[in-house]
């Protein structure tokens, strides 16, 4: 099944990367804040993430957040908290350790991951954010990179994510995330099948 398929009930194929918006941590702010009372002594952080989490790094116009819970055994609790706000659970669209939901209609255009400590999704998560928003020549190369390739796959999404796998892998060895790890990520981000 395709990405855009199995990322929630409507999402376009279609990729937009435009340049860095100074609002968009006002967004998450906003978003973090509807999130926290519902999840309240279950999340041990919410947190920015995504190429709109990097002052100045082209993306594409949708905020990701990651809701961090302290163990997988914490997922099916976060999982019911989140379906009283409208969260529809899509599971883990294939990549290990992070749990994937769809907003409520209407609101914040978002993507929201329930992530467990430890647990892969967040690790590539976060070693991601915080080497661009640490190394601005980096986010500089990585935004570069991905305005060529929403160019170039405008209208392939899967194309568009397994082109910049390398590079993200790349970051991540810098960030000492295992070869398992890296190997993992990579697989995750390959075009699927045809069906």
């Amino acid at each position: 099944m395709r990405r855009a398929a199995i990322l929630g009930r409507v999402r376009p194929s279609t990729v937009v990367v435009v340049p860095y918006d100074p609002a968009w941590p006002a967004t998450f702010e906003r978003i973090r804040s509807t999130l926290a009372p519902a999840l309240d002594g279950i999340a041990v952080a919410i947190e920015h993430v995504g190429s709109t989490s990097v002052p100045g790094l082209a993306a594409k116009p949708v905020i990701d957040v990651d809701v961090i819970v302290p163990a997988e055994d914490d997922v099916p609790e976060a999982v019911r908290r989140l379906a009283t706000l409208g969260y529809a659970h899509l599971g883990d669209l294939g990549i290990e350790g992070r749990e994937a939901f769809d907003e409520p209609p209407g609101g914040v255009r978002h993507n929201l991951y329930v992530c467990w400590q430890g647990s892969l999704g967040l690790a590539n998560h976060l070693a991601l954010r915080d080497h661009l928003r640490a190394h601005a020549d980096v986010a500089r190369d990585y935004g570069a990179l991905k305005l060529e390739l929403a160019a170039r796959h405008a209208d392939d999404i899967d194309a568009y994510i397994e082109a910049k796998t390398a590079f993200i892998v790349e970051v991540l060895r810098r960030e000492q995330l295992s070869d398992a790890q890296r190997d993992a990520i990579a697989r995750a981000n390959r075009r699927p099948p045809p069906a």
